[in-house]
């Protein structure tokens, strides 16, 4: 089969090669995906490169996310699943926690992984948006519902026009909640608004903690990209009592304001969706799949890539670039 694959770690052009690999055969509880989009997500750039190293065992094939079409099953799984259109998370191998993580990544013809982690794609969601899915989706989900029901509440989400953002805001949207986020220009504005937020705030202009205030007063629960920069706007937005649920990391650590965050009776909560419970993980693609045939989600701004041009596609999500890269399978 045609895959992308790494050896070592380094910049894109360095180290990724395509080429002829053998085509893996689903193993007990695994199925075997015939990937149609593979989506490059932050994280598989950053292992690439060793940012975030993880030992290298003779070749990888990178990527977490997809989606395709099953093809192959393993002992103990329905055979039904045959032909079942699924969007597929966590294939690269690695993570620390307790994700079942499989061998092959998504930048291949074929990738062989758990049963579980080839989630169904409901009818009439496209395949743009299974590619989507994964990672951002599935992080978004534990933000919003990690600490219980959003409906009624007021939901911010910093930096609303990133690709975790915009499935926050769609999410608790959905669930009901009264959603401001905040972005850096009119354009990001503009996305996010078509993703759904009620009240949408440029940090850059003037008092943003003021404008979130004027807009939907007092939230109880804040999706946080860059906890070192907002913590302070954070807490003079929070209503007492509120959670900020914090899944990026920065350079830069946040010196915490204690006395600040116990007179607020903050909670504060750090994710890392690679360390996220198996059955937790299950749940959240559940969710994220309940909420796609409800027609709650869409894709986000795509970016297509050709296998020869994975190098391309790397460079462009390394860039900042605002969207889904994704590489299209032949």
């Amino acid at each position: 089969m045609k895959a992308v694959s790494y050896s070592r770690e380094g910049a894109a052009r360095d180290v990724l090669t395509i080429g002829d690999l053998e085509t893996p055969q689903p193993g007990p509880g695994q199925v075997r995906v015939r990937i149609r989009i593979s989506a490059v997500n932050p994280t598989d750039t950053k292992t690439r490169a060793g940012t975030t190293p993880r030992p290298i065992d003779g070749v990888r094939v990178p990527h977490q996310d997809g989606v395709g079409e099953i093809d192959a099953v393993g002992e103990g799984v329905d055979p039904s699943r045959v032909g079942q259109r699924v969007w597929v998370w966590l294939a690269s191998p690695g993570g620390e926690g307790g994700a079942p993580l499989a061998e092959w990544g998504s930048c291949a013809e074929y990738t062989v992984l758990p049963a579980a982690q080839a989630t169904p794609l409901p009818d009439g969601a496209p395949d743009d948006l299974g590619a989507c899915l994964g990672v951002p989706a599935m992080t978004a989900y534990h933000c919003v519902f990690a600490d219980g029901s959003v409906a009624g509440r007021t939901v911010l989400v910093t930096g609303g026009a990133g690709a975790v953002g915009h499935y926050a805001i769609q999410l608790a949207r959905w669930a009901g909640a009264t959603v401001v986020t905040t972005v850096s220009g009119p354009d990001k504005a503009e996305q996010a608004r078509a993703a759904g937020a009620q009240h949408v705030v440029n940090y850059r202009e003037g008092d943003p903690a003021a404008a979130i205030l004027d807009a939907a007063g007092p939230v109880d629960r804040i999706v946080e990209v860059a906890l070192a920069q907002n913590l302070e706007q954070d807490l003079a937005v929070l209503r007492r009592g509120g959670h900020v649920v914090s899944y990026a990391a920065t350079p830069q650590d946040p010196a915490l304001p204690v006395r600040s965050l116990m007179t607020a009776n903050a909670v504060l909560r750090f994710m890392l969706l690679y360390n996220v419970d198996r059955d937790v993980l299950a749940d959240a693609a559940r969710g994220v799949s309940v909420a796609a045939a409800h027609g709650a989600l869409t894709p986000l701004p795509i970016h297509r890539f050709g296998l020869g041009d994975v190098v391309a596609a790397h460079e462009a999500v390394e860039s900042g670039v605002t969207g889904k890269v994704v590489v299209d399978l032949p």
